[in-house]
């Protein structure tokens, strides 16, 4: 997935130069690629993702960066920017199982395959019966554990199971259900500026899709505000309806018994300082709910 992602981009940077820009994907495992078993609050938390990826950048072993950008931290590190988000796939869940259709079919006490904290705690304020286990790989590592009946249904996203040419293995839940992780489904490309070429920097520009850039700006300053890290599960989404933007936000306490929720609005003509104004809001307005600090997870 990783791979198609950088493809794409290397694919879009040739295209809107006119092929002037070329590039060269260099494959890197991350920490958190290696991990099998352990979830990421157990192993150091989301920079397990970029670690190695953002040595490479400061070293100049590499030009820009190329992640999923809900694995990737609130701040950056060794003075990197977003400079571009391809335009966000599906942001919802899907949820697969080889014998049931959704979450409420599944039979009292049945086990569920998960990492995530976000997921397993909207799991289990919605079915606390469920017994839950942790599912970690990739895409196809998590569908053999399926298949080898290490639990019975597990959610993946579905923007890259849509990458993989997979989506019809799902189930989407719809975003009022589920929301997602903030930033799922966007891919972004990190740079260090002053690694930068002038012609890299503005084909990186031509390939910014400004809908995605909006979200990911609202998303990543309410995960900010929020000290948003693996052990605490929350969610976001930015909306763009008809005549307003809806931020909607959300946390959940780890053992599922408690959820506090927002949503804020804002003019659809709202530039991004506007937008990340909104995120921050919304996350002052779910600490208070909270009563000032957020429940985390203890392993």
């Amino acid at each position: 997935l990783a791979l198609q992602q950088a493809e794409a981009v290397k694919r879009l940077l040739y295209e809107t130069s006119n092929g002037l820009i070329g590039a060269e994907l260099v494959p890197m495992t991350t920490s958190g690629d290696k991990l099998t078993t352990q979830r990421l609050i157990e192993a150091g938390g989301k920079g397990l993702f970029t670690k190695e990826i953002d040595r490479a950048l400061e070293a100049g072993q590499i030009d820009i960066a190329v992640h999923s950008l809900k694995d990737v931290p609130s701040i950056l590190t060794f003075g990197q920017d977003i400079f571009a988000c391809l335009k966000r796939e599906d942001p919802r869940e899907g949820f697969i199982s080889l014998k049931y259709t959704c979450l409420e079919d599944l039979p009292e006490g049945a086990v569920f395959g998960t990492a995530s904290i976000r997921r397993e705690a909207q799991s289990r304020y919605l079915r606390p019966d469920l017994n839950f286990v942790p599912f970690r790989g990739n895409v196809q590592t998590r569908l053999k554990k399926l298949e080898a009946g290490e639990a019975e249904a597990t959610y993946l996203a579905m923007a890259g199971l849509t990458r993989l040419g997979l989506a019809h293995l799902a189930q989407p839940i719809d975003l009022a259900a589920m929301p997602p992780a903030p930033c799922q489904g966007i891919v972004a490309v990190a740079a260090i500026a002053q690694n930068l070429s002038p012609e890299l920097i503005t084909a990186l520009a031509a390939i910014n899709n400004k809908a995605a850039a909006r979200a990911a700006a609202a998303e990543r300053s309410f995960l900010r505000v929020l000290d948003g890290s693996c052990r605490t599960p929350i969610a976001a989404h930015l909306f763009q309806e008809a005549h307003a933007y809806r931020f909607f936000g959300e946390v959940i306490h780890p053992d599922g018994t408690h959820l506090w929720n927002t949503a804020i609005y804002s003019s659809t003509n709202a530039d991004i300082q506007e937008l990340e104004k909104m995120g921050e809001r919304a996350a002052e307005d779910l600490l208070q709910q909270a009563g000032g600090a957020l429940p985390q997870f203890e392993a």
